[in-house]
């Protein structure tokens, strides 16, 4: 029995766009993403019931093709959506999606135990967000640089050495060893430290990394030698990390176990995609505009990047939100995905970074 159409409500046509095409073209993208196969006339007439004949389908589709809405790659085959009409289809076509208050549960249970850890809770969401969507899941830590200093600690590791370890408000921390031929004395450090963070302690790392000299040069009864260390070394300790190092992603098993890696050459393109991470880093934080902090973007083949290849994925990204921070949490994956779910499972993910005590509300 066909199934009946479901009329969600639609945005305004486009100029030369009509009623009947915007359906048949969300139909036929919605298909795609479903089979995995080119779409025939006959297939959407047996499936839903829009009352059109094959024929008349058939005409429409290849409407829609003439203007760069539908593609097909044999002759005698169905159409597929080309850039153009996923573009469309996100945009105006396709049914919003809402996370289930069961399935925000789930999420929230699942990394729950790691809202401590906020180095182990990013690379965990990572790893579940790809087992949600099938996908490869992506998750970027803000940049330090525009972190609120919480608190300098220094730790003494021998007679020549000491760890200090930087903490930034939401959670991130980043330690660095450095040299120091000094005994240090405890109380004598303790109370450098305490001076230390009653200068420092919030302004970002960057307004740290410009006037640290000129706000610590006065500390003159120093005998640790910490003060002159952090004046010599402010801009490798409050400098900004490897853009790589701030990249998690999950297991790419399930992402490239679909059909579009068929191919060697194909799988070989996508891995050598994700190897690179510094390339990876620049597509995800590539978008024109920030957006809102836990509104997902959607960013459609060559949308992604020039890079060769990049042609045949899309990226869907949101913002969350660490203290003055902001990170984005993602996917990557072929064109053909479900993105009304996606959609909702990032922007659920972002939401649950960005609010650790409250996380995903009922």
């Amino acid at each position: 029995m066909p199934e009946s159409i479901k009329n969600s409500p639609l945005e305004a046509a486009p100029s030369g766009l009509t009623e009947r095409e915007r359906r048949i073209l969300r139909l036929v993208v919605q298909s795609f993403i479903d089979t995995a196969g080119p779409v025939g006339s006959r297939y959407v007439a047996r499936k839903y019931a829009l009352g059109l004949s094959p024929a008349s389908i058939r005409n429409t589709m290849s409407d829609l093709e003439d203007q760069g809405f539908l593609d097909h790659p044999y002759t005698s085959a169905g159409r597929v959506p080309t850039e153009l009409g996923y573009r469309m289809f996100v945009d105006q076509l396709m049914d919003s999606q809402e996370l289930t208050t069961a399935e925000k549960k789930a999420i929230r249970k699942e990394l729950e135990d790691l809202m401590g850890d906020t180095e182990k809770l990013l690379r965990e969401s990572s790893k579940l967000l790809g087992r949600l969507t099938n996908l490869l899941g992506l998750v970027l830590s803000p940049r330090l640089s525009t972190g609120v200093l919480e608190r300098l600690e220094v730790v003494p590791l021998s007679s020549s050495r000491v760890m200090f370890v930087v903490s930034v408000r939401g959670g991130l921390i980043r330690t660095i060893i450095m040299k120091l031929e000094s005994e240090l004395d405890r109380h004598d450090l303790d109370v450098i430290v305490a001076m230390l963070n009653e200068r420092l302690s919030g302004l970002t790392l960057e307004e740290i990394r410009t006037t640290c000299a000129e706000r610590v040069k006065d500390i003159d009864d120093d005998v640790t030698g910490i003060v002159e260390l952090v004046m010599s070394e402010h801009a490798a300790l409050f400098n900004e990390e490897v853009d790589a190092s701030r990249l998690q992603y999950g297991d790419p098993t399930a992402v490239i176990t679909q059909p579009e890696f068929s191919e060697p050459k194909d799988l070989r393109t996508f891995m050598e995609l994700i190897e690179d991470r510094e390339s990876l880093v620049d597509m995800i934080e590539g978008s024109d505009a920030p957006g809102d902090r836990g509104r997902a973007q959607i960013r459609i083949g060559s949308a992604i990047g020039s890079r060769e290849g990049m042609s045949d994925y899309s990226m869907v990204t949101a913002h969350y939100a660490l203290g003055q921070t902001m990170g984005t949490v993602g996917v990557l994956g072929p064109k053909r995905m479900d993105y009304g779910r996606v959609l909702a499972l990032v922007e659920g993910m972002a939401a649950l970074l960005s609010t650790p005590a409250d996380n995903v509300r009922n």
